[in-house]
């Protein structure tokens, strides 16, 4: 029976009993039946935080070099054609319906997550599609993520910190063990964390990877103005910011110029390319300030690391009399850590409730804001859904002041999926 792909998406959701269950058995024996096979060059990208954006700049760059990029990335904001990128743009969810079916047939018994079936499907379309690079962006930790399944010609390893570590283990260690499971033998693993846990730099040598380390092997360097970038045998100066804000967005970067230096036999771009690529790189909620007034940032960050980056990156943006914030996370996220973060930036809390059970309440974040010391100065609302909290804020807000909306994929993507409301000096469809 043919199906749409809202229909394909909750089958899939309905096969597994677990949303996660982290192996690599089930995948590959699927993959096996579909003789799933690349072509082209494939980049796999793992880490805590960075992995989307170095993606993001990852196909840019490539895109501006001139070459046919898909790209798979997750989880998506607003629709899951987001997930599945061809030529710099999310496919018609039509091309993937038989990609789908292929993989329903080829399963049999086998009870696919959702990531797993989705993913096979996507790299189905890949796969039958004459592409120059693949990008696919690791899911969860690495070593057993459906996206392991498939041998990268390069690995890079963002930014390692505490999450998911009921599945990945309690410290930076154990979870830089688990990113390190992407890396491959005699091929180039990029690691643009700066202080990369041990059990990372041990996994590459112990298999013979060719380690990227950066401050070692790669560089960068700058000012207000411009920054540089050095490598092995390349080096590029006057370089313009990356079109992502925020200050780690330089790493991202950084480990998406190492990527293509260490590919350039296969993969050549010119410094063109590169300054076009970083100039003109897009991904929706990630530092996003959206003009207007009062000013909006979105910002998907969950953990402490990146809460921590988007309270130093709105410490850098100026005044503002006040910030309302858009509030709504996982309720296993460390959230009096990210609380304790925000509260001395935050005059107003909007907490809402999100559409999936493995969120917080807003009543349980209220009540974590209430606990909190730092907080004790704000007001806190409650909300059923992020459109509401937005409208809330943005009902509250002075033409000068901030709403930061932050804390999940769910929250910005609520905001955004009927469009930001309009406000002065800024329209939106």
């Amino acid at each position: 029976m043919s199906r749409t792909l809202a229909e394909w998406l909750a089958h899939c959701e309905q096969l597994h009993p677990k949303t996660i269950e982290l192996t690599l058995d089930r995948i590959a024996a699927v993959k096996a039946r579909l003789g799933l096979a690349l072509a082209a060059p494939l980049i796999v990208v793992a880490g805590t935080n960075g992995k989307g954006s170095t993606c993001a700049m990852l196909e840019s760059i490539a895109l501006a070099a001139g070459y046919r990029v898909g790209l798979h990335s997750k989880p998506h904001l607003v629709h899951f054609e987001e997930r599945c990128r061809i030529g710099g743009a999310s496919v018609d969810g039509a091309l993937l319906l038989p990609h789908f079916e292929a993989v329903e047939r080829a399963r049999g018994d086998i009870a696919l997550t959702y990531f797993e079936f989705t993913l096979l499907a996507i790299v189905s379309l890949f796969a039958a599609t004459p592409l120059d690079l693949v990008i696919l962006e690791v899911g969860l930790g690495g070593r057993l993520d459906a996206v392991n399944a498939f041998d990268g010609d390069c690995a890079i390893v963002t930014s390692i910190d505490v999450d998911h570590a009921e599945y990945l283990g309690p410290d930076r260690e154990s979870i830089g063990r688990e990113k390190a499971g992407i890396l491959r033998a005699g091929k180039p693993a990029i690691v643009s964390d700066p202080l990369p846990p041990q059990s990372v730099i041990d996994a590459a040598v112990r298999i013979g990877a060719d380690l990227w380390l950066v401050g070692r092997d790669f560089r960068v360097a700058g000012d207000r103005q411009q920054w540089s970038w050095s490598g092995r045998a390349m080096r590029l100066g006057g370089l313009a910011y990356p079109a992502l804000r925020g200050a780690n967005q330089l790493l991202n970067a950084a480990g998406a110029l190492a990527a293509f230096e260490a590919m350039r036999a296969r993969l050549p771009v010119s410094a063109q390319a590169i300054r076009s690529g970083l100039a003109t790189v897009e991904l929706p909620g990630r530092f996003q300030v959206v003009p207007g007034t009062p000013t909006i940032v979105l910002d998907v960050g969950h953990n402490p690391h990146a809460i921590a980056a988007l309270a130093a990156n709105l410490d850098q943006m100026g005044f503002f009399p006040r910030t309302h914030a858009v509030f709504g996370v996982m309720r296993d996220k460390d959230v009096a850590a990210i609380v304790d973060t925000m509260a001395p930036l935050v005059d107003a809390w909007h907490v809402t409730d999100l559409p999936t059970p493995r969120a917080a309440t807003a009543a349980e974040l209220a009540a974590a804001l209430r606990r909190a010391d730092k907080a004790s100065h704000a007001t806190v609302a409650t909300h059923a859904q992020p459109a509401d909290a937005l409208a809330a804020a943005m009902a509250a807000a002075d033409p000068a002041d901030r709403i930061v909306v932050f804390g999940s994929f769910f929250t910005v993507g609520g905001v955004l999926e009927k469009g930001l409301p309009e406000r002065s000096g800024h329209r939106t469809s």
